[in-house]
């Protein structure tokens, strides 16, 4: 599979990248070496190969959650511009 300048000016639109037009001779060729390195790594046989869910096998050790200071959240809010039922009053963001 091979990318013309129309791809790469349309990927370029798609994406809100700004690329010249003196550089899309050059993108287009960035392009085509990347799928060509994709079309070489589909050639690799995979088959006896288990998938991977982590590159190594140490199991994550995680501490016992439990809650270690608390009940300060009138000297929390305090500090904060302003509050309101026990909460962070904040400006809307969503219309």
């Amino acid at each position: 599979m091979a990318i013309d300048r129309q791809t790469v000016s349309r990927t370029a639109f798609l994406s809100r990248l700004k690329i010249d037009d003196d550089k899309i001779d050059a993108a287009e060729n960035e392009f085509n070496k990347i799928l060509n390195w994709v079309e070489q790594l589909n050639e690799v046989n995979t088959d006896d190969v288990a998938p991977l869910t982590a590159v190594n096998e140490n199991a994550l050790v995680c501490r016992e959650d439990k809650v270690t200071e608390g009940g300060q959240a009138d000297e929390i809010l305090a500090n904060a511009p302003m509050a309101e039922y026990g909460y962070f009053v904040v400006p809307k963001v969503v219309e």
